[in-house]
């Protein structure tokens, strides 16, 4: 498959993770009592509405990446606590439930559909490939977004479990979205050094790295177990 078509595909897989994601935060914002996404049109699966052109570039470029942050006022939910706990883990949670989807559908075109067809064979490598991404990167984005780091999902939970006065708390607001951004541009220059020099240990020193291991073989884990074993596959075995 061409890079042109791995970057499409990138792309597309993308807007499967990013959309639903934060139209999630918007739904469960609603239902809690809060109508402030909804009034600034973040209650939508339109695109346009959600992404951000550097986390989405980053996202296909890396796996890890952001959306624009869906606006919230917690004061106006009907218990504040719970609604800010639920609209927070309401895009990872989503994304868990996109990845159990895309997972089986990548087993069945790699295992099935790409075997049988004679014509057209690269569109459905290219699909095959399209949902093995939505599976990786919901699993990625799950992780990510949880680390405790203002403007991260994980810092909505953050807050949601502690007072205002937390010096914690207030440490990860103040300075979550400068250690977020060193995290993100140490992962591109050690994908960058361990790629194009011959320095085996850099991998090493990726922490975002550890993310996307965790991410994949563990948060991962019951997914591929489940369906791999239903499609008579070896435990942890993938067939990309």
């Amino acid at each position: 498959m061409s890079i042109l078509f791995r970057y499409l595909g990138g792309i597309i897989a993308v807007l499967f993770v990013f959309v639903p994601h934060e139209f999630a935060h918007a739904f469960v914002a609603y239902k809690c009592g809060d109508p402030t996404a909804k009034m600034q049109g973040r209650l939508t699966l339109n695109p346009v509405k959600h992404v951000d052109p550097a986390g989405f570039v980053l996202c296909i470029l890396t796996g890890f990446g952001w959306a624009k942050p869906v606006p919230i006022y917690p004061y106006n939910f009907r218990h504040y606590r719970k609604g800010l706990f639920l609209t927070a883990i309401a895009g990872v949670v989503t994304n868990y439930i996109i990845a159990f989807i895309a997972y089986p559908i990548f087993l069945l075109l790699a295992l099935y559909a790409v075997p049988a067809v004679t014509v057209g064979v690269q569109a459905v490598e290219f699909f095959e490939e399209v949902f093995y991404l939505i599976f990786a990167y919901s699993l990625s984005v799950f992780v990510f977004n949880l680390l405790p780091l203002y403007p991260l999902d994980g810092f909505r939970v953050v807050e949601s479990l502690t007072r205002e006065v937390n010096p914690v708390r207030r440490f990860l607001r103040n300075y979550g979205r400068y250690i977020l951004l060193i995290l993100v541009l140490e992962s591109f220059l050690c994908d960058i050094l361990s790629s194009y020099t011959s320095l085996p240990y850099v991998k090493y020193f990726d922490i975002l790295g550890y993310v996307h291991w965790f991410a994949q073989n563990i948060l991962g884990f019951p997914i591929t177990a489940m369906w791999n074993a239903i499609f008579g596959l070896p435990i942890g075995l993938s067939p990309l």
